[in-house]
């Protein structure tokens, strides 16, 4: 299993452009944060869709990377969400990944998101991730 350090670093040194930062990840699990701020809004003062996605699509990556280890060829190969209610524009998303199965070949985990301190969601996410046959990180 892969810790939350050499998840982090990893992150850190293939995809800095990221804000999220990883705060668990285990057991087929992952939360991971999203602060919010002026550039993540659209107007209307909530946080755009597109933030949104890739914040569940970060927190499916990191619980895939717990279980398989780093490999940085997994990709997704299909994402949807729900999106259920406004989320605040002055709060970070928290998104919190299940990993459902993991296969060979595919990984499929929900991520459900919430703005930091809500217990009600603002959106629910689907997605499967594709599994090198090649491990060079695993």
């Amino acid at each position: 299993m892969t810790t939350q350090a050499e998840i982090t670093a990893f992150l850190a040194a293939e995809f800095p452009q990221t804000p999220c930062t990883v705060e668990a990840v285990g057991q087929g699990k992952a939360t991971v944060r999203h602060p919010i701020g002026e550039n993540e809004l659209r107007p209307g003062g909530t946080v755009s869709g597109p933030v949104m996605m890739a914040v569940a699509d970060v927190a499916l990556y990191v619980a895939l990377l717990g279980v398989i280890g780093i490999v940085p060829l997994a990709v997704t190969t299909s994402l949807n969400i729900n999106f259920l209610r406004k989320p605040a524009a002055d709060r970070d998303i928290v998104a919190r990944c299940e990993l459902l199965k993991v296969g060979r070949s595919l990984a499929v985990g929900e991520v459900a998101l919430f703005s930091d301190g809500d217990d009600h969601p603002v959106a629910h996410a689907v997605g499967t991730y594709a599994i090198p046959a090649e491990r060079s990180g695993a």
